[in-house]
């Protein structure tokens, strides 16, 4: 029960905010649960594909993370400049 209750607090962090970094923060956090269930459930049932799977969702992941970084660091930029 206390797991699910933390995944409704992610999702509701990720809803709610309060701001975008507070958000990204949490879709990685919920991600990063997400692709550790799929590499233990991968590595139990011998499936190589589920493993691959989480891989990519690993890599795709940080590039997200980089993406957000530089979506927030030309914002602020553009911020400062005005």
């Amino acid at each position: 029960m206390r797991k699910r209750s933390m995944v409704a607090l992610g999702l509701a962090r990720v809803w709610l905010g309060p701001g975008y970094a507070d958000r990204m923060m949490a879709a990685q956090l919920l991600g990063s649960g997400a692709i550790a269930v799929l590499m233990l459930f991968g590595v139990a049932t011998g499936e190589a594909p589920v493993i691959d799977v989480a891989l990519t969702l690993a890599l795709l992941a940080a590039f997200a993370s980089v993406a957000f970084v530089r979506y927030a660091d030309d914002r602020n930029s553009h911020s400062q400049q005005r």
